[in-house]
């Protein structure tokens, strides 16, 4: 029972010290701090300043996202998916489009001028540039 404790700490410990990179692609000179990209995700910014449409992706059920809603959003994943809820049901926004993993979110970002989105930032690729580590 001690062993299996010691190994739950340990895990908990790796995922919190994980770090999140956010990242559009290479094209994309727009700057952004934290808290505009928290307004991105929260759906309140849709353009950046440039006047480009915002394209962004999230990621669903995964560890980086979970780290991304807790240390960028500043909400809990329960809190962010509430959130999203309570805009749909009133026809006031949708959600960022889920990926499923950080290769996703790479390939999407990579293609796709106007993309944002976040990975682990161990996997970070030359295919897109880092905005931020959170």
């Amino acid at each position: 029972m001690k062993k299996l404790v010691s190994i739950c700490l340990l895990c908990a410990s790796a995922y919190t010290s994980a770090e999140v990179a956010v990242i559009v692609n290479p094209n994309n000179n727009n700057t952004l701090d934290k808290g505009m990209i928290s307004k991105i995700y929260l759906g309140k910014t849709k353009s950046y300043a440039d006047g480009g449409k915002i394209k962004a992706v999230g990621q669903k059920g995964t560890a980086v996202a979970k780290a991304f809603t807790q240390n960028v959003v500043g909400k809990s994943s329960s809190q962010f998916k509430a959130y999203w809820s309570k805009l749909i049901f009133t026809g006031k926004g949708t959600p960022p489009d889920p990926l499923s993993s950080d290769q996703a979110v790479i390939d999407f970002v990579a293609s796709n001028p106007l993309g944002i989105g976040y990975i682990d930032s161990a996997k970070v690729t030359d295919a897109v540039k880092v905005i931020g580590k959170f």
